[in-house]
């Protein structure tokens, strides 16, 4: 009955001739593709070896021990991240004749700063979290954090130093600069004299590139990569909901990106820059710690398929000693039987 009720549900989803909406069974077909890549098999049903879980009781500490300058180094770029921050910009000129391109109003930000690394690091990590509870791989969840967390930092120092080594001025930077419409220019060189909020006006000399872009295609791209790997975009089986499942990440950063243009707070080559940077990154990052998604290992990290190999060395040590052991074993008992059949035809027993 088992059985037969397995058959059903299969049947129930592949079944061309049932009536279900169109929306139901795309959402069945999604969900048939993460359940079958959670649980570590191919779509087409063979399953991937899989050895017991590597949980974090089980392998964490190990991990943490092998990866521990890998996290003191992270904590050292998020200081530099942030030391960054408070780095002045550079002054670049800014005469009366350009103040038109940068006369745009001030607005309020569609994605607040504190929500980048919200979208970039959390939602990812959330994801990775919910992946490592139905598969128990800490290999996994591991080095997908810490893939993401490097992927998005190294981004961010990135980021930063080209903002203040440009001093490019946001497209809002004229009412930063005199936020009461009263323009005041140096008689000499023609360059506006600004009268604005220090720290304001200090934020609009860092167009370029844009972080909120940079840091969400970094943390998105990422997420995309990972994604692709686990439900085997790439398998040749023609599958599309896949494909719609990695684009949804890349398609979040870059609304993040036309945000920021629309809020006139970078212009369009800023946004542009910002999000080839961030994907370059997370491509990167992703490829230090992860098979190409294209892999037919790349449902699963390095370090996973190295601890493999370890485990399959030492089986096959061990196999070799007991086989060894077992012919020593084996020549001791034929011995022995020799020895006690000499002495029995010695004494004339036999």
């Amino acid at each position: 009955m088992g059985s037969l009720k397995n058959s059903e549900e299969v049947d129930s989803v592949e079944n061309p001739e049932l009536v279900l909406p169109w929306g139901l069974r795309f959402a069945s077909t999604v969900i048939l593709f993460l359940h079958s890549s959670m649980r570590g098999e191919n779509t087409d049903g063979r399953r991937e070896v899989q050895l017991g879980p590597q949980t974090i009781q089980t392998h964490g500490v190990r991990l943490a021990r092998n990866h521990l300058h890998d996290w003191v180094v992270l904590i050292l770029l998020a200081a530099v991240v942030i030391a960054l921050h408070f780095a002045p910009p550079f002054s670049r000129f800014v005469g009366k004749d350009m103040v038109t391109y940068v006369s745009y109003p001030v607005k309020q930000s569609t994605v607040p700063a504190w929500g980048v690394p919200i979208i970039s690091i959390v939602c990812p990590v959330i994801i990775f979290l919910s992946i490592y509870i139905a598969r128990r791989n800490v290999y996994d969840l591991h080095h997908a954090t810490l893939g993401v967390l490097y992927s998005v930092l190294i981004t961010a120092v990135v980021t930063t130093v080209v903002k203040n080594a440009v001093g490019r001025p946001r497209p809002d930077f004229f009412w930063r600069c005199f936020p009461d419409g009263k323009q005041l220019y140096d008689q000499v060189t023609g360059g506006v004299i600004c009268h604005g909020e220090k720290s304001f006006l200090k934020d609009g000399r860092k167009s370029f590139p844009s972080g909120h872009t940079s840091w969400s295609f970094a943390g998105l791209g990422f997420l995309s990569l990972y994604l692709s790997g686990k439900i085997r975009v790439f398998d040749r089986q023609g599958h599309v909901a896949k494909l719609c499942i990695m684009i949804l990440p890349l398609l979040i950063a870059s609304l993040v990106g036309i945000s920021r243009i629309d809020d006139y707070r970078h212009h369009w080559e800023d946004v542009f820059a910002g999000g080839l940077l961030g994907f370059i990154m997370a491509m990167l990052c992703y490829l230090h710690f992860f098979p190409p998604p294209y892999h037919h290992q790349g449902w699963g990290p390095y370090a996973y398929f190295h601890m493999l190999e370890e485990l399959q060395v030492a089986n096959s040590h061990n196999t070799e000693s007991q086989q060894s052991a077992c012919g020593h074993h084996v020549e001791l008992s034929r011995e022995h039987y020799s020895r006690t059949s000499r002495n029995d035809l010695e004494s004339g027993r036999v």
